[in-house]
């Protein structure tokens, strides 16, 4: 069944334009994929960096910066004459919506129920989310929900068939319109985890323990996942890589017995599956199509992708339901984000930039990057991407990129499993997040919290959760002596 599936989007993939990929891409050639293949080959050489390695997106890589907008920076390599549309959908994914109605009508539409008011407010200065903090406190952390149903799309197999709880919907809303009341908020105890490292000190993990503080009593199949937001930058070059090339790096049925056993994420879509590249499970196929799912789930905001004016309000909730709609002024649609600035926030997403890196070449780092490679986290964290060459878009076009990831589902043990399918991706999986710009979680966010829920306060604690098909990567780095494992952190906080 699996085998059939990827059969089927590799068929998909021979036609010039696809759900895989974006549809102004152009087809290799036979040298363009010789060159590819020797550039995104491993490094056996750990005395010096590799050539381009300090740009991690190719031509499209910013400056260092030691600020909070580290992550605020357009494609370095954007034409002069498209930076005003970046600068457009700055302003529409920092802009507060209000409630409707409003005087304001082209920031009206917010809700009834809602998380955030700005995407901002999730991906704080456009990086990661704020994990809860020891009290709780500011946090941008979210719950998805769900409920067993019956059957999936006939088109993709193995997939989990769920469905949103009928009062709550697919995810908490924990913030409310004045006159409305939230849906409840999300209770959080931590306890504690140690592991004991070779020649050093027991590190204590927190293991997080999440319920529903809500009027009524939820369903007890209800399915919890905790989501913090991931960082925005570099995701148009990850739109770019080559759903082909992905898919190629797929081993669902670990035939070369190396216990790595990378899914592709799947998506019902109308010209046949999609691969799913954004979201912590894969949810989503394309920039566009997450942008708009986080205006309509998070803000309550309808677009043309997602038309109803109440966002994730249920039958059940009459009153939300109820509530006036806002419009965007002149939009025939009647629409609450038109589709031209549901464009210029994609376009927004697409470009923001990675920052270069400095310490590329620093000896520390050299030595922790053999120990990442020996430990063989590249086996999921795979180094180098090219992207591929596209009409229109200069900024993704033909790149080499240094993501550290492969794009597909993995089993990540029970340590973190959130127990919630998701699509193809079972309790257990998550998506391998790409690390660039990873050393500069907290700078840009204030406070860092690593992996899908920030239950991790340090690197060190991110890769001590690994388990599952990473397990045996985790138990090496265990075992290292002290030295060799600072060097690891050390590389990864030069990414």
């Amino acid at each position: 069944m699996i085998r059939t599936a990827l059969l089927a989007l590799l068929a998909l993939l021979a036609a010039p334009a696809c759900a895989a990929d974006l549809p102004n891409t152009l087809p290799r050639t036979a040298a363009e994929t010789a060159r590819i293949s020797a550039a995104v080959a491993p490094t056996t050489d750990f005395s010096k960096p590799e050539p381009y390695e300090g740009l991690p997106a190719g031509a499209a890589t910013t400056r260092h910066s030691e600020t909070a907008d580290a992550f605020s920076h357009p494609s370095a390599n954007m034409p002069f004459e498209r930076q005003m549309r970046f600068q457009l959908g700055n302003a529409l994914f920092t802009k507060a919506w209000v409630a409707a109605p409003s005087s304001t009508r082209a920031s009206d539409g917010l809700g009834p129920l809602f998380n955030a008011r700005a995407c901002q407010e999730c991906h704080i200065k456009d990086g990661r989310g704020r994990a809860p903090d020891a009290n709780g406190g500011d946090h941008s952390l979210l719950l998805r929900l769900s409920l067993p149903a019956g059957t999936g799309p006939a088109d993709i197999a193995d997939w989990i068939a769920t469905h949103p709880d009928p009062v709550l919907g697919a995810q908490l809303q924990d913030r409310a319109i004045a006159g409305h009341d939230a849906e409840g908020a999300i209770t959080l105890f931590y306890n504690p985890v140690p592991v004991t490292l070779a020649g050093g000190p027991t590190v204590t993990l927190r293991k997080p323990a999440y319920s529903i503080d809500a009027p009524g009593q939820p369903d007890p199949a209800l399915m919890l996942s905790p989501r913090l937001a991931p960082p925005m930058i570099g995701l148009g070059l990850l739109e770019a890589v080559p759903a082909a090339e992905i898919l190629a790096a797929a081993d669902p049925d670990d035939a070369d017995h190396d216990g790595i056993s990378g899914r592709p994420a799947l998506l019902p879509a109308s010209d046949g599956p999609a691969l799913g590249r954004f979201g912590w499970k894969g949810g989503t196929a394309t920039l566009r199509d997450q942008s708009a799912a986080a205006f309509s789930g998070d803000m309550g905001l309808s677009t043309l992708l997602h038309p109803d004016p109440w966002g994730d309000c249920t039958p059940a909730q009459t009153a939300c339901r109820a509530a006036p709609a806002g419009a965007e002024p002149g939009i025939r649609d009647g629409v609450e984000v038109s589709d031209e600035s549901l464009d210029l926030v994609t376009f927004y997403a697409r470009n923001l930039a990675v920052p270069e890196r400095p310490l590329a070449g620093d000896p520390a780092v050299l030595q922790g990057k053999r120990v990442f490679y020996d430990a063989g986290c590249i086996a999921c964290h795979s180094p180098k991407h090219v992207t591929a060459r596209l009409t229109g878009q200069p900024e993704q076009s033909f790149q080499l990129i240094w993501p550290y990831t492969d794009l597909l589902l993995h089993d990540m043990g029970e340590g973190l499993a959130d127990h919630r399918p998701d699509g193809r991706a079972t309790g257990s999986e998550w998506k391998t997040p790409p690390l660039w710009g990873i050393g500069l979680a907290a700078q840009v966010a204030g406070r860092a919290g690593y992996l899908h829920d920030g239950r991790a306060r340090t690197l060190l604690e991110a890769v001590l959760w690994h388990g599952g098909e990473a397990a045996p990567a985790r138990d090496r780095i265990i075992a290292l002596p002290p030295a060799d494992r600072n060097a690891l952190v050390t590389f990864l906080d030069s990414l």
